[in-house]
């Protein structure tokens, strides 16, 4: 049952089809993630000494993958990235990424975009397999204390990687507020780095949404990504102003960027990193 906001299915063989790709992608993505667990990292490991130099190459393998995984989407017709310069985004260096969060795949483009990109991985993950033989070895986990976290994005970004960080916390959610946390604000003026507000568009992104059903897709047309660089918002204004207001108006500065037709109708709260 398609929400009542999006129309009807236009073609249900050419629906079904794309929702049975869909599928396919993910299983896929599961399979080549087992592949990096099992196979790619452990290898890796024997070769890229010391462990900075281990990450740095393994981030780029990781961002290869994302994008011949992209690419792979495209061919089966069910997905398009388009973004502003793609050369802008590689050459991004020490630079906090924020972007809004409509879907699964967000992060996905992200990363096949930006070769040097760290990332804070959802604590509740911290369980899982993946994330003990992968991501723990190249990213931060959410699970450590926030000051700990600060201090290991300070040491990432110092080390020329970009931080992407998605400050809902979770993907947008198809109506109501967006709850946009105060955490990369805290995190730039803590490093000293400048912020680039990266916008995700497109076309609608149903089944692939907040609760939306596996079996959803777009009903007229395949997921399109358009990502938008904003202009660069520099941590080195805010410095003469006290933290807790300096953490207010940067985040209100992203959100502007992030969240163009919510902030317009006020319909945006904003919540403090902790929370």
């Amino acid at each position: 049952m398609l929400p009542p906001d999006l129309p009807p299915i236009s073609n249900k063989p050419l629906y079904v089809y794309r929702v049975l790709i869909k599928w396919f992608s993910f299983f896929y993505f599961g399979l080549i993630t087992i592949i990096l667990l099992t196979i790619v990292f452990p290898f890796m490991c024997l070769f890229f000494h010391p462990k900075e130099r281990f990450k740095k190459y393994g981030r780029r393998f990781v961002s290869s993958s994302m994008s011949f995984f992209v690419s792979l989407m495209h061919f089966l017709g069910i997905v398009d990235l388009e973004a502003d310069n793609r050369e802008n985004f590689r050459n991004l260096s020490s630079k906090i990424i924020v972007a809004n969060h409509p879907s699964l795949l967000d992060i996905v483009m992200l990363l096949s975009l930006v070769p040097n990109a760290d990332c804070i991985v959802n604590a509740h993950l911290k369980r899982n397999i993946i994330v003990k033989g992968v991501i723990r070895q190249l990213y931060i986990l959410g699970s450590l204390d926030f000051e700990d976290i600060l201090r290991s994005c300070s040491e990432s970004l110092n080390h020329g990687n970009c931080l992407i960080i998605f400050p809902e916390g979770t993907r947008t959610p198809r109506s109501g507020n967006a709850v946009v946390k105060r955490g990369a604000a805290r995190i730039a003026l803590s490093s000293n780095c400048n912020i680039v507000p990266v916008h995700i568009g497109g076309t609608d992104k149903y089944g692939l949404g907040k609760k939306d059903p596996w079996m959803g897709f777009n009903p007229r047309e395949r997921y399109v990504y358009t990502i938008s660089m904003g202009a660069e918002i520099k941590s080195e204004k805010f410095r003469n102003i006290s933290i807790p207001w300096a953490v207010r108006m940067l985040t209100r500065e992203f959100s502007v960027f992030l969240f163009p037709s919510k902030e317009k109708s006020a319909d945006i709260t904003h919540k403090p990193a902790e929370e």
